[in-house]
């Protein structure tokens, strides 16, 4: 990739120490931060440690809307296969300007049940994004400038399954779905044999036939034996029966699709890519958002968080899509890169490339299908463990305590106490008869530790706020005006990109799923010739513009980052002259010239 030199057109400031009160009911108060370095008092106190099932993530939005009503707007997108609501935050300052008038950045989280903290990392930026509104200059500018769509959980149904059932494994939703074959649904999923509140691992003991062994390092770790050699164990899976009498265990759990893998983009059958359902957008939560932003083009930027790995991704989700256009990748490449200064442990990568192959995923629709640029963040990253180049060092070692699996037991023993394992029991299974039960809690590995939260939440939500910030932002000079004789004149009008992010990228141009930007004349006026000037400080001839209608220009190609393209009109008439430019993603500005 290649590296970025661009900067952001805004640097951030500090917190200014400001003594306004309330500039209008209902609006974030400017307040004074408190003496001696203390922090500011807080419109909204809230607390950060917990994971919100929920239930309680609408009550958390309901109160922010409620504190905020100026700004904030509740609204559902619909409805989850269980009835549950699929809340959606906008944030607009309507003193600015409309929603619709606005580049706007889609945020959502929980798309797979089971990968929850997304969900807090969106409920904590609406909360950070209103509590600094007025108090740093960047917040302020932000929300005044953009429109922000915020979705903390695309799957509510997979979420509180997670949070309040035993297992783990709630990747998908509650449509139910045959897995095995049988005619039954969902029929056989695992069962918490001991009762106590989780889904372990079975283990069971059969002196020289097994296929593992108890590690000398750590009598909680299993390792697998050489070949050539048994072992005086063997793993049975999770813990669970066979509830169908079809001699298999586990085998068709609640759902079993990959909610993210329903959408438009290179959807595949399920032979092709497991999990997709009979045909895109079938899932009614997949159907909601993809209603929303259909509805939506102003959608500039899309963010989607997930779960683990530490990892900034992008599109394509597979190889035979090929690469980006190259103006396209150097926009991605810029904000990547300086993703991966703003989230240490984490690394900017292709999802085919990186990760796995996706097919239907919503980083290609809404990349390929909407013309947006997009990013999905996995957001815990295992390296944060042991964070030190000392340490990361140690781990290298095979006789470190710290190497291998003996990290994740000397986190937990010594860092959280020992809060995350289950130690190895004796239990008669009603089919296996006496094994072992004991390994991790669902928690583990999956979700960061609660201690940790914060800097996940705001380090995360402040990639996002960049990316926000590099969205299309469109302005337009003054115009000069040169009567050429009679009631004809010259006019010229600067128009700039402000921002990293086109109006149109070259894919969406190429797959033709933005409308044009529209370059339009207003008054009384006749547009005689018009084309854009190549280089306003040397004299020379325009890049005439052969369209019918010259009041209304159709600009394919859209208006590329950080540049300025100055437009030349040769007119006839008198009075008044408003020239308008309007992106979709990117806002509408106009100038009004006196002919004169």
């Amino acid at each position: 990739m290649d590296q970025s030199t661009g900067k952001r057109t805004v640097t951030r400031i500090g917190v200014a120490v400001l003594a306004i009160a309330i500039i209008f009911a209902g609006a974030p108060e400017l307040r004074a931060q408190q003496g001696g370095g203390s922090d500011p008092e807080h419109r909204l106190p809230l607390t950060w440690d917990r994971w919100l099932d929920h239930a309680e993530i609408g009550e958390r939005m309901r109160l922010m809307a409620d504190t905020w009503p100026d700004f904030l707007t509740l609204t559902s997108l619909g409805k989850s296969y269980g009835g549950r609501d699929l809340w959606m935050m906008t944030i607009n300052n309507p003193r600015t300007g409309a929603e619709r008038t606005k580049a706007a950045m889609f945020i959502e989280a929980n798309v797979h049940g089971n990968e929850i903290q997304g969900g807090e990392v969106c409920l904590y930026t609406i909360w950070y994004l209103m509590e600094n509104y007025g108090r740093i200059d960047e917040i302020t500018r932000l929300v005044d400038e953009r429109v922000f769509y915020i979705v903390p959980t695309v799957n509510p149904d997979g979420r509180d399954y997670f949070m309040h059932e035993t297992g783990s494994g709630s990747r998908t939703g509650h449509v139910p779905v045959d897995s095995d074959g049988d005619g039954l649904f969902d029929e056989d999923g695992p069962d918490d044999l001991n009762g106590n509140g989780m889904i372990e691992q079975i283990r069971k003991y059969v002196p020289g036939e097994g296929t593992h062994r108890i590690s000398h390092d750590d009598p909680r770790i299993m390792e697998t034996v050489p070949s050539g050699e048994m072992g005086d164990w063997i793993l049975l899976g999770s813990e669970g029966i066979d509830n169908d009498g079809d001699g298999r265990v586990n085998e068709d759990p609640v759902g079993g699709y990959d909610p993210n893998r329903n959408y438009g983009a290179d959807w595949q059958p399920n032979y092709i890519q497991g999990g997709s359902m009979n045909y895109p957008f079938e899932l009614p939560e997949s159907r909601a958002t993809n209603d929303f932003w259909m509805s939506h083009p102003n959608i500039a930027g899309f963010q989607s968080y997930h779960n683990s790995g530490g990892m900034i991704l992008r599109g394509p989700g597979t190889a035979w899509h090929g690469t980006y256009p190259r103006e396209d990748i150097r926009v991605y490449d810029e904000l990547g890169e300086t993703g991966e200064r703003i989230l240490p442990y984490y690394d900017y990568l292709i999802i085919w490339q990186g990760l796995y192959t996706v097919h239907g995923g919503s980083i290609d629709w809404t990349s390929d299908g909407l013309g947006v640029v997009s990013f999905s963040n996995e957001l815990w990253s295992g390296g944060q463990y042991f964070g030190s180049p000392l340490l990361r060092e140690q781990q290298q070692g095979p006789d470190s305590p710290i190497s291998g699996q003996k990290s994740r037991f000397f986190f937990d023993d010594f860092v959280e106490l020992g809060d995350n394992y289950v130690e190895w029991a004796p239990f008669d299974h009603p089919e296996y008869g006496e094994v072992e039960l004991g390994g991790w809690k669902k928690y583990f590995a999956r979700i960061n530790p609660r201690f940790m939260s914060m800097e996940l939440f705001h380090r995360n939500m402040a990639f996002t706020l960049y990316h926000a910030d590099q969205m299309p932002l469109m302005s337009i000079g003054e115009a000069t005006v040169e009567n050429v004789g009679g009631n004809v004149f010259r006019v010229r009008v600067d128009i700039r990109n402000e921002r990293l992010i086109p109006t149109i990228t070259v894919r969406a141009r190429q797959n033709n799923v933005v409308r044009p930007d529209l370059l339009t004349v207003d008054g009384n006026v006749e547009v005689i010739a018009a084309g854009w000037v190549p280089n306003k400080f040397r004299p020379g001839p325009t890049d005439r513009i052969d369209q019918e209608e010259l009041d209304r220009i159709i600009i394919r190609s859209g208006h590329p980052g950080r540049t300025t393209r100055t437009i030349e009109y040769l007119v006839r008439g008198s009075g008044t002259m408003t020239v308008t430019y309007s992106a979709v993603k990117g806002g509408t500005v106009s100038t009004t010239v006196r002919l004169r």
